[in-house]
C-alpha cells in the first residue's frame, strides 16, 4: 500500500497551486522538460495506449507560429510564457499497442472502430494533459492550461506532417503571483458527488 503524501505535497499539487496568467523572466531548461515528460508518462491510460503527443514551444519563432491560433484573452500570457506545451493526440496511437500493451491484441480493439479510437485518443490525451500539469507542479513549476485556441490552426501549423490533433495548450514556467486572479469557488461535495 502507498502512503498518503504530506500536506506540503497536497498544497503544491492541489490546494495552493494556481492557474497562472503572468510569468517571471526565468527559463525552463530542456532537461526539466524531459523530467516533466518522464513523470507524466507514468500516469495510467486505457490499455497503456499513451496517445498524447507534446510539442514544447520555447522559442520566439515557435510562439509566432502559434500566435494566429490564440484567442485574444490568451495571447499576452502565452507569448510571455517561457514554454507553451501543445498537448495533442495521435489518431493512430493503436499502432504502438503491440509495444505498449503486449498482453493481447489491443490494436484490433481500435482498428475496427474509428469512433472508439478517436474517443479513446482524445479522452486519454486529456488525462495525460492533466498529468502534465501535476508533473510541472511536482517539480516546482507553474502552469496555465487553455482551451481558448483554434485547433485547426494549431493542427495545420504544428501537426500537418504527422496528422496529430491538438487537445489543449499549457503555459509552463515560474508564475508571477502579482498577476493572479482571486481564487474562484469550487462546487461543494454535495453539489458534485453522490454516494450510492
Amino acid at each position: 500500500m502507498s502512503e498518503a503524501v504530506n500536506q506540503g505535497a497536497l498544497d503544491a499539487l492541489f490546494t495552493t497551486a494556481r492557474t497562472h496568467n503572468g510569468w517571471q523572466a526565468k527559463p525552463v531548461s530542456d532537461a526539466t522538460l524531459r523530467e516533466i515528460y518522464d513523470l507524466l508518462k507514468m500516469g495510467p491510460t486505457s490499455a497503456n495506449c499513451s496517445p498524447a503527443r507534446f510539442v514544447f514551444i520555447r522559442t520566439a519563432e515557435g510562439k509566432e507560429k502559434l500566435r494566429p491560433a490564440l484567442s485574444g484573452g490568451n495571447l499576452e500570457k502565452t507569448m510571455s510564457a517561457p514554454v507553451t506545451a501543445i498537448v495533442g493526440w495521435d489518431p493512430q496511437f493503436y499502432d504502438r499497442l503491440p509495444e505498449l500493451f503486449p498482453h493481447g491484441d489491443a490494436r484490433s480493439w481500435f482498428t475496427s472502430s474509428a469512433s472508439l479510437a478517436e474517443e479513446t485518443a482524445f479522452r486519454n490525451s486529456a488525462m495525460q494533459a492533466a498529468y502534465l500539469l501535476f508533473a510541472c507542479r511536482a517539480l516546482g513549476l507553474d502552469t496555465g492550461p487553455m482551451s481558448g485556441f483554434d485547433r485547426q490552426v494549431v493542427d495545420a501549423a504544428f501537426f500537418a506532417d504527422s496528422g496529430y490533433r491538438s487537445t489543449l495548450l499549457v503555459n509552463i514556467g515560474y508564475g508571477d503571483e502579482s498577476k493572479l486572479f482571486a481564487r474562484l469557488p469550487r462546487l461543494a461535495f454535495d453539489d458534485a458527488c453522490q454516494l450510492l
